[in-house]
């Protein structure tokens, strides 16, 4: 087996839902980091094998397989083929797994992976009436932005709470008061707000032609734990899980370039030295990625004492700090340096290829290290890879 390296990672800034990128369709949305990523690595796009892009919706412009849809669009030629994968909000960490697979076994010499979504363009839908012209009785309308939707009932009901509710029972089980959630929140601003002002993202955005984003969209300069501290809880009366502690809905798309060593003609920014996935029941979700960085930092045989660098998606700030709490070796001040989902967003199919994207080209700024990249999962799952260079 060859290795799989990152050689180019490129995103959109992320932007809020209703705002700036909600008039583009999500296959343009992939159409322009698809093609960023060609162009700006000076690649033949006839030498990718497959474009393998996450997707967590697909329900509207996003359906009838995004990635192949994404690839005409950006240009790539007809012999590109391409697939669209779908693991929830780890969607474009699945890609970029799939596609180092791929490389690893010899079934491809370059693979395009990433991710999009529009949570701004998510339709809502209806179930089919059971006959043409129903009479009587009403339909349910679902929107299909984010959360569970027709679910099926022989799953226990303990099990179908919303995930603002798992995140609640994650912080009240864990202990995890509101005020370090909003501290962990202000401090995800704080940090990506500076990192942006610091040209740190500048090598790693691309804008969106006719929409374009000085920065990520949701960033709040001006937040604080005492403006956090005011707001009220969302899925409790008495809860601590409010919207300035969790992540906000957004729009965006991500791109990762992986291949075998020598294939692109370029310097890889990392290699990739493990992957591991873990479930947990579904109504404690937001902890599945401890286990699942646990288990991949064994296979690629690092400790956490080791680790320099941990891009973990912050769905939640509950989440995030049970996390960082079921690391204990781990310091956490390594933890999202340059801020994370809590001010940067987390548009669901494009964060993996984000936060991989990141540790990449952190790796490559620091001229070497070891990166964790862990990503929580709706209905119970975690998803962690493992970057060395």
């Amino acid at each position: 087996m060859t290795a799989s390296f990152i050689y180019d990672a490129v995103r959109t800034p992320f932007g809020r839902a209703g705002g700036v990128l909600s008039g583009v369709r999500p296959d343009d949305l992939a159409a322009v980091v698809m093609r960023s990523i060609v162009e700006r690595t000076g690649l033949d796009p006839a030498r990718i094998d497959d474009v393998i892009f996450g997707d967590a919706n697909q329900a509207g412009e996003d359906n009838r397989n995004v990635a192949r849809m994404g690839a005409l669009l950006a240009g790539l030629p007809t012999t590109v083929t391409g697939v669209t994968v779908n693991r929830l909000c780890a969607s474009s960490v699945e890609a970029v797994i799939q596609g180092s697979r791929a490389v690893e076994a010899g079934d491809a010499d370059i693979v395009l992976a990433g991710g999009v979504e529009s949570m701004s363009r998510a339709p809502f839908v209806v179930e089919k009436a059971a006959r043409a012209w129903p009479s009587a009785g009403n339909q349910t309308l679902w929107n299909t932005s984010i959360g569970w939707r027709m679910v099926n009932p022989k799953l226990p009901t303990a099990w179908t709470i919303s995930n603002g509710q798992s995140a609640e029972k994650i912080a009240r089980e864990w202990g995890i008061s509101r005020q370090s959630q909003d501290e962990f929140a202000a401090r995800s601003h704080r940090l990506a707000a500076q990192a942006w002002a610091d040209g740190v993202y500048d090598a790693e955005t691309v804008q969106v032609p006719g929409a374009e984003l000085t920065r990520d969209e949701s960033i709040r300069d001006d937040t604080s734990v005492a403006v956090l501290a005011g707001l009220t809880p969302l899925f409790a009366d008495d809860g601590s899980v409010t919207a300035g502690n969790s992540s906000p809905l957004n729009d965006g798309a991500s791109a990762v370039l992986v291949g075998g060593e020598g294939a692109v003609d370029a310097e890889p920014l990392a290699r990739i030295a493990a992957r591991a996935a873990h479930g947990v029941d579904p109504d404690v979700f937001p902890i599945a990625p401890i286990e699942a960085a646990n288990k991949a930092l064994a296979r690629a045989g690092y400790t956490w004492a080791e680790v320099d660098v941990v891009e973990l998606n912050e769905a939640f700030a509950s989440q995030a700090l049970a996390c960082v709490r079921g690391w204990p070796d781990l310091d956490p001040e390594r933890v999202d340096i340059h801020g994370g989902a809590l001010a940067i967003g987390h548009p669901l199919g494009a964060s993996g290829g984000r936060i991989i994207g990141h540790a990449a080209h952190e790796l490559a700024r620091r001229g070497s290290g070891i990166a964790v990249v862990a990503i929580c999962i709706g209905v119970g799952q975690g998803l962690a890879v493992v970057l060395e260079r």
